[in-house]
């Protein structure tokens, strides 16, 4: 394993998500499988993808991602929402069942960042935002979004 902080911190905010995750099937709460947690988690990253480039980045087969979004449509999970420029695609929406699921890790996030506010100098507290900023952006070009989803169009 590397020794570097963001793989430390990775790690953590991993453990975090599943101590709550796993809170959540004590009481009964939890109904999303790993697989499909996994696959929600792809759609909250791609930002209401469509069928087509859900199972694209995913590397899945369209009969696959079908199945997938079938599950998580059934469990309340995701809504298929009918695109305004072409009716014959559907782009997938979390529901606020969802989001209220995953707001485990939004909560957690911001209050690291409140406290590095906190911690840190105002100065230094930019440079951190600037320099998150140059990761997501330029850093992991493998990775872009909205890239990915421009090479549908």
């Amino acid at each position: 394993m590397f020794n570097y902080a963001i793989s430390h911190i990775y790690d953590k905010l991993r453990l975090h998500f599943f101590m709550k995750v796993y809170s959540r099937f004590e009481n009964r709460e939890a109904t999303l499988t790993t697989v499909e947690t996994f696959s929600m988690e792809a759609i909250m990253a791609m930002e209401e993808p469509t069928v087509a480039q859900f199972a694209k980045m995913l590397d899945i087969s369209s009969p696959n991602a079908a199945h997938r979004i079938k599950c998580l449509v059934q469990k309340g999970y995701v809504e298929k929402v009918q695109s305004k420029d072409d009716g014959r695609e559907f782009h997938l929406r979390p529901t606020r069942k969802y989001l209220d699921f995953c707001k485990i890790n939004q909560d957690y996030l911001e209050i690291i960042m409140k406290r590095c506010e906190k911690r840190f100098s105002p100065e230094d507290y930019k440079k951190l935002n600037e320099m998150l900023d140059i990761i997501n952006n330029e850093l992991m070009p493998e990775l872009d979004i909205e890239a990915f989803k421009d090479s549908f169009t």
